[in-house]
């Protein structure tokens, strides 16, 4: 359920970010939040449902959106809403990635 509706906010979100960005002039605006979500949504897949995975998790996807190690920092260079979401995307991966790399080795 969380990879549909991971992929539900993603595709919609391009779609409304570009819209915005474009009614309101701006190339990311703090006013879009959608990437957001995607990207949490990302970083929770296939995480148990315990309360450690989870604070894990959006500390691993908080880190990795701030710090924008690369590809996420080019991927802002897309156009329009592509570029708004894909950079909370790839944060996202990289979360999900370190988290089901940490709960392999049960480093949680």
């Amino acid at each position: 359920m969380t990879l549909l509706l991971s992929v539900i906010v993603t595709l919609q979100g391009i779609r409304w970010s570009n819209i915005i960005a474009h009614e309101l002039g701006k190339e990311d605006p703090s006013e879009v939040v959608i990437d957001e979500v995607a990207g949490q949504l990302i970083a929770l897949l296939w995480a148990p449902l315990r309360w450690p995975y989870i604070l894990a998790a959006f500390i691993l996807f908080r880190a990795f959106d701030i710090i924008k190690p690369p590809p996420i920092r080019q991927l802002e260079d897309l156009h329009g809403g592509l570029g708004i979401m894909m950079d909370d995307v790839g944060a996202g991966l990289m979360a999900l990635a370190v988290l089901r790399i940490a709960l392999h080795y049960n480093w949680l």
